[in-house]
């Protein structure tokens, strides 16, 4: 019997740790990883930090090493791109017309930048930030200095701008909420981050959308907002969000809402079609719905359970929720899911900027944060997991263990 083949569509950190994995877990078959930059898979929360402001070297972004590849014998082709996928007869399309059969596939194909949409936006000068090639291209320009507009303050608008800052540029922070992270995190976090970014140089111009982008000739000169406001700017980078790549899923007939839609195997409605990462919408046992993560954490821990689901193990991803970010010298964790809360309970001093953070829901703790409070990421997740109610009032107070919370219960609500 000839040896089986595992197609990978996307060379990123999630297609990257599902091939190692196949190989980890004793598939001897052929394994084809495909991705359509020239860069071999690399990570991308660098690209607005460390990276970015030139504090670290290129191959630090890069997942594995090159030789890893040819070592695990892993067909890693790069400057490829998949055009087609036929379910029925198990191949994809390559765009070299090519075709490449396979006995699994895994769709890893991530999302891409949402462009705004206003007169102006194709000038010279008007950035996005998603690859190692963007990033190149603004690391270049950070260090000519000067001013620059960025529109979005959400996670990649607003690490973007403290890196800026980092760098002494002058920064004005667009946003048509009135808080960063708004929608997500509510008031009192978004004016904790707003705070932050005053504090550090931040010119915000937060409620207030971007109306049109204006030029000298070819190139960017200033950016309008909808009450007038005329920003002068070098360049501006714009960061309002991703869009799930699932074209070549959607074409050939995979169910999609919102991303691929997959189960807690990861697998697709085609038979032995699998997604993972930025484009999965997954099934999540503990939460009871589809749930689409966006962040390195999700990338890294779903490619490998996508590659356990391929070989045929029994596989329920149910990973909580996890991201971090890093803004000038605050550094945070949030886990958990909380599209909608009571309250947020805090513990610690925003002012002192170390604090945690609980959004509850129902007396129950829905998600967390801790932010410049280290080592407490399990006792969250284990208040989460718990879907226990919880005191109030011990969990505002700092001298109450959290260890000890996670196992306690309450009937006060």
């Amino acid at each position: 019997m000839s040896k089986q083949t595992h197609v990978i569509v996307g060379a990123s950190l999630t297609g990257a740790k599902a091939a190692e994995e196949l190989r980890q877990r004793g598939f001897d078959g052929r394994v084809v990883l495909i991705g359509a930059e020239s860069e071999r898979p690399y990570e991308r929360p660098p690209l607005t930090k460390d990276y970015l402001r030139g504090e670290s070297e290129r191959d630090k972004a890069y997942v594995h090493e090159l030789a890893f590849y040819a070592e695990h014998d892993i067909e890693l082709l790069t400057d490829t791109t998949v055009t087609a996928i036929d379910p029925g007869s198990s191949r994809v399309t390559l765009d070299d017309g090519d075709a490449l059969g396979y006995d699994r596939l895994l769709l890893a194909t991530g999302a891409q930048p949402r462009r705004i949409s206003v007169p102006g936006a194709d000038l010279e000068g008007v950035h996005y930030l998603r690859t190692l090639a963007d990033c190149d291209a603004l690391r270049e320009r950070l260090d000519r200095g000067g001013r620059v507009v960025v529109v979005g303050a959400g996670w990649i608008g607003s690490e973007f701008a403290a890196s800026a800052r980092q760098r002494g540029l002058e920064v004005t922070l667009i946003d048509p909420l009135a808080l960063p992270n708004e929608r997500i995190f509510g008031s009192e976090i978004g004016a904790f981050y707003r705070d932050v970014h005053a504090r550090n140089g931040v010119t915000l111009a937060l409620g207030e959308g971007v109306e049109a982008i204006e030029g000298d000739g070819a190139a960017i000169a200033r950016v309008r907002t909808d009450r007038g406001r005329l920003v002068e700017c070098d360049f501006a980078v714009v960061g309002i969000g991703v869009l799930p790549r699932v074209d070549l899923a959607q074409t050939a007939g995979i169910a999609i809402d919102n991303g691929i839609i997959v189960d807690e195997r990861l697998q697709t409605s085609a038979p032995g079609v699998f997604a993972a990462g930025d484009v999965a919408n997954a099934w999540h046992p503990f939460y009871h719905r589809r749930i689409r993560v966006e962040h390195w954490a999700n990338a890294l821990t779903q490619g490998p359970a996508a590659a356990r689901a391929m070989l045929g193990e029994r596989v329920s991803f149910e990973h909580l929720p996890y991201f971090f970010s890093d803004q000038y010298d605050v550094g945070m964790e949030y886990c958990g899911h909380a599209p909608q809360w009571d309250e947020v309970v805090l513990r610690g001093d925003p002012a002192r900027g170390e604090f945690i953070a609980f959004w509850l829901h129902e007396g129950r703790v829905a998600a967390g944060m801790n932010v410049n409070v280290w080592d407490v990421n399990e006792h969250i997740q284990a208040l989460i997991r718990g879907r226990r109610t919880v005191d109030r009032a011990a969990l505002a107070d700092s001298e109450s263990p959290l260890e000890s919370l996670a196992g306690q219960t309450t009937t006060e609500r």
